[in-house]
């Protein structure tokens, strides 16, 4: 039998696909995803698209947003007047919104650490009660919790006057279940033998905490006050409604009430300053995990994601 019958009576032994180009192209598992590709890129450049566009007009060299000129460092600090820099406005707001911040990371994150430890060591139904506080604080609309607290400091606590003081007592309040639920979820991660073994060795139960507990910790903490500071620069709910005298008016604030007029380029300034204080402050955490998680499995991007 010669080669060419050979090969047409494979060919005829072999099932034959019908249907067209598309019917196979769906039916085969080890295609590439191509629509799924097509749909996260299509998403990607959707949600960019508009910072890319308010960071461009940032830099703009005339006074108007709607056509962009060349570049140009006029409305960061160039303009002897109504730059981000000389603004008398927005140089306020801006000190005011990185004073929130840290203030608020800075007692938020210690405070929501120490009530985690006290939950995960607590038993009983107050421990419940307590855990579900946290969690409701944490998906509760901040709109209602900014008005909620708007009349606690208006008509309850009266001594606490609507400013400065007020608005970090409020975002305290609401960023506060941050560090609990993601210093509780590395808890769960931690075995009690860590502590065993230490106070076994003549630690003291606090000096097992502050030495071993503590520091495999870290990483969850550092992620804890990323989270809270990102969080706390941007807040517009709950800082609006605790907001006093004009010097205690953030950033947001000032973006969304110059927006409803005729805004300058500064104010796409003003924006892009917060964007990229935010994307410093992860970078610095994302430093700060690699150095207290050196030597372990852990400690690369995706690790960091995960705990945040």
């Amino acid at each position: 039998m010669s080669e060419g019958m050979l090969t047409r009576s494979r060919q005829q032994a072999l099932p034959q696909q019908r249907g067209g180009f598309v019917r196979r192209w769906a039916r085969n598992p080890w295609r590439k995803p191509t629509i799924l590709a097509t749909i996260t890129w299509g998403y990607l450049t959707w949600s960019l698209l508009p910072l890319v566009i308010a960071i461009a007009v940032s830099f703009n060299a005339s006074r108007s947003s709607s056509i962009v000129h060349p570049f140009s460092f006029q409305w960061w600090w160039s303009d002897p007047s109504d730059s981000l820099l000389h603004d008398p406005e927005l140089h306020s707001a801006v000190v005011q919104s990185l004073k929130l911040s840290l203030v608020t990371m800075a007692i938020a994150v210690p405070l929501g650490v120490a009530f985690a430890l006290g939950i995960d060591r607590w038993r009983g139904r107050l421990a419940t009660g307590a855990n579900f506080v946290v969690l409701l604080s944490f998906v509760m609309p901040e709109i209602i919790l900014g008005l909620s607290l708007f009349f606690v400091f208006s008509f309850l606590l009266k001594f606490v006057a609507l400013g400065s003081t007020a608005q970090i007592l409020g975002l305290v309040t609401f960023q506060l279940s941050y560090p609990v639920i993601i210093v509780r979820a590395r808890l769960l991660t931690i075995s009690k033998e860590y502590e065993e073994a230490a106070m076994d060795l003549g630690a003291t139960p606090k000096q097992s905490i502050r030495a071993v507990l503590l520091p495999m910790l870290y990483p969850a903490i550092i992620a804890s006050a990323a989270i809270v500071f990102a969080d706390t620069i941007d807040d517009f709910v709950t800082v609006r409604y605790l907001s006093g005298p004009v010097s205690s008016e953030p950033l947001s604030v000032k973006i969304y009430n110059a927006a409803r007029a005729q805004p300058t380029p500064a104010v796409n300034a003003a924006a892009t300053f917060m964007l990229a204080s935010t994307i410093v402050v992860g970078f610095v955490a994302y430093l700060l995990y690699r150095a207290f998680t050196k030597g372990q499995r852990t400690g690369g991007v995706g690790d960091f994601a995960t705990q945040l």
